[in-house]
């Protein structure tokens, strides 16, 4: 990216402005890069570990699989998924508050003994696979954000910061060199008049 300026004080110093908001800034982005990261590896653990205890339930009722096919379909259902948004590293995610179930009223006395164990592991598996869902929202929510404020660090790092310091170095090579010139220009014109001056006497 070619930084476009001028050889004048002016742009010396905008250009020298735009070069210290970008150094200020680059240990916040770096920081904030490391951040992202390991709450992208946290979110990524924490689905995993939620995906395992699902599929280690689902392994445990594996007994109970004759019964289900007794359990009347539709009598408990998700109404509803709260959520709220919880900041991490700067970036809103989501995060799981509650889940409102609807539970169609049955007669105990007539219905299996197991119904209300039923509801209660259906109530625990459906959370496990809602919240491992969140959780994997939430991590592909920070990993494009770090990826974005990785590239605005490399920009910052690699490109701006370097191409801003090139750019002073060259208007202060130019305005040297244009010091230098009125300066020897001046000489020459000085001696020249001490010249005539010692002619004319």
């Amino acid at each position: 990216m070619a930084i476009k300026f001028q050889y004048n004080k002016t742009s010396l110093t905008n250009l020298g402005k735009q070069l210290k908001v970008r150094q200020n800034a680059l240990p916040t982005l770096k920081n904030k890069e490391s951040a992202l990261r390991a709450s992208v590896q946290a979110a990524k653990a924490d689905a995993q570990r939620l995906a395992d205890e699902l599929e280690k339930a689902l392994g445990e009722y594996d007994y109970m699989a004759a019964l289900w096919n007794e359990f009347e379909p539709g009598l408990i259902s998700i109404e509803d998924v709260d959520l709220s948004i919880v900041k991490v590293a700067g970036v809103k995610t989501p995060h799981l508050d509650k889940i409102h179930y609807r539970i169609k009223d049955f007669n105990a006395f007539v219905k299996p003994a197991w119904y209300a164990d039923g509801i209660r592991i259906l109530q625990k598996l459906t959370r496990l696979g809602i919240e491992s869902e969140i959780y994997e929202q939430k991590r592909q929510i920070l990993e494009f954000n770090r990826k974005k404020t990785t590239q605005k660090v490399n920009l910052y790092e690699k490109v701006q910061i370097p191409g801003y310091q090139e750019a002073i170095r060259k208007i202060k090579r130019y305005m040297e060199d244009e010091e230098n010139l009125s300066k020897a220009s001046s000489k020459i014109v000085k001696t020249r008049h001490e010249e005539e001056e010692e002619q004319e006497l």
